[in-house]
C-alpha cells in the first residue's frame, strides 16, 4: 500500500443542542465520534452508511469546513487541524469537494466561467485574462464540456451537465484529494454511469485521491479500492472491496449487503436476508457499548459493557468494530 495521503486520527464533530429562552446547550449531537482512517495516495475510499450516520460530515470535517470538535487530521504528515487561516489557505488548493447536488452547489446568478474562475481568481492561479480563460477551457474540456458553454447560467444545463461543471470546479486548483459527497445520488441512472467513468478517467489521469461518499453499495464497490462502513458517527468496518463483498464481518455490514438486489429470481429467492429489529440509534443519546447492539441479531451482555474496537479480523487489512463478527 502506497503511503498515506490523508490520516485521520479519533475525530469527533459534535453539534450542540440548544432550548430554552437563554438558548442552553442541553446535548450534543455526535455526528462523528472518534473515527480513525486511512486514505493512501492514488486510491479510492468508498464510504457507506444509512442516512444519518455521519458521512458527509466526516468528510466536510477532514476538508474543515466544519469545524471538528477533537481528533487530528494529518495530510501529507501535517496536521492540518492546527493550521491557521494562512497555512489552511495553501493547503486548500490541495483538496477540494463535489457537492451531491448540482441544483443547489451552483451560484444561479453567476456564468460557467465566473463559477470556475472564482477559485483561479481566489488562488491567483492566472495571471492575465487570456489565461484564465484558456484554463477555464481547459477545465471544461477535462469534463466532457465544450468551452463555447462558458457564458451560460446553470438553469441552462441538465443535471448531468452541471455535475460535470462541479467536478471542473473540484479540478480548478489542481487539487491532490477530492471528497466526492454522493456525486450520482441526484441524477438519472443512465447519467450516473458517465460520471462514475468520468470520476474514474480524471483520477487515471490527474493522480487522485478520493473519498467517495455513496448510497449505492453496487456503485461503491465498482469505484473504491477499500469501503469503510459507517454506524452513527463511527465506523464499523473497513475492507479491501472485494474482501468486503465476499465476506462481511460485522453484522451491520452484513445486512447491508443482503439487502442489494439479485438480479437472478432463483437466487433472490433463495438466499436468506437480514432484517434488522428496532430503529436507528440516536447520535444525540447513543446507547453504551457498541451502538449497533439495539438492533444487532448477535448481541450480548458483553456488546452493552464497553465498545468494541475496530480490530483486524482476517489476515491483511480487515478490520470489524465487533465482538462476535459473521463467520
Amino acid at each position: 500500500m502506497a503511503e498515506p495521503l490523508i490520516e485521520v486520527r479519533g475525530l469527533k464533530t459534535w453539534f450542540p443542542v440548544r432550548s430554552g429562552v437563554v438558548s442552553r446547550i442541553t446535548g450534543h449531537v455526535r455526528a462523528v465520534d472518534g473515527v480513525d482512517l486511512t486514505i493512501s495516495q492514488g486510491e479510492t475510499l468508498g464510504l457507506v452508511g444509512e442516512s444519518g450516520c455521519g458521512k458527509s460530515t466526516l468528510g466536510r470535517s477532514i476538508l474543515r469546513l466544519v469545524e471538528p470538535t477533537a481528533g487530528e487530521v494529518y495530510f501529507r504528515g501535517k496536521n492540518i487541524l492546527r493550521l491557521r487561516r494562512g497555512g489552511m489557505r495553501r493547503i486548500r488548493r490541495e483538496m477540494a469537494i463535489i457537492f451531491q447536488d448540482p441544483f443547489a452547489s451552483l451560484d444561479p446568478r453567476q456564468t460557467v466561467g465566473d463559477i470556475l474562475g472564482e477559485a483561479l481568481d481566489i488562488h491567483r492561479l492566472t495571471s492575465t485574462r487570456r489565461g484564465r480563460a484558456q484554463r477555464i477551457a481547459e477545465l471544461l474540456g477535462l469534463v466532457g464540456l465544450s468551452s463555447d458553454l462558458a457564458g451560460r447560467y446553470p438553469h441552462e444545463f441538465s443535471g448531468g451537465q452541471r455535475q460535470r461543471i462541479g467536478i471542473a470546479r473540484a479540478l480548478a486548483v489542481e487539487p491532490l484529494f477530492i471528497v466526492c459527497d454522493e456525486p450520482i445520488s441526484a441524477l438519472d441512472v443512465s447519467i450516473q454511469a458517465q460520471i462514475i467513468n468520468l470520476l474514474e478517467h480524471l483520477q487515471e489521469q490527474l493522480h487522485l485521491t478520493y473519498l467517495f461518499i455513496a448510497h449505492d453499495l453496487s456503485v461503491v464497490k465498482h469505484i473504491s479500492d477499500r469501503v469503510a462502513v459507517m454506524y452513527v458517527g463511527k465506523v464499523v468496518e473497513v475492507s479491501p472491496a472485494g474482501d468486503l463483498y465476499r465476506r462481511p464481518r460485522h453484522p451491520y455490514t452484513g445486512s447491508l449487503l443482503s439487502a442489494i438486489p439479485i438480479p437472478d429470481p432463483r437466487l433472490e429467492r433463495s438466499r436468506e436476508r437480514i432484517i434488522l429489529k428496532g430503529d436507528v440509534a440516536s447520535a444525540l443519546d447513543p446507547p453504551s457499548g457498541c451502538r449497533f447492539r439495539t438492533r444487532c441479531f448477535k448481541a450480548q451482555p458483553r456488546c452493552a459493557e464497553s465498545e468494541p474496537p475496530l480490530d483486524t479480523v482476517n489476515q491483511g487489512d480487515h478490520q470489524a468494530a465487533c465482538y462476535y463478527p459473521l463467520a
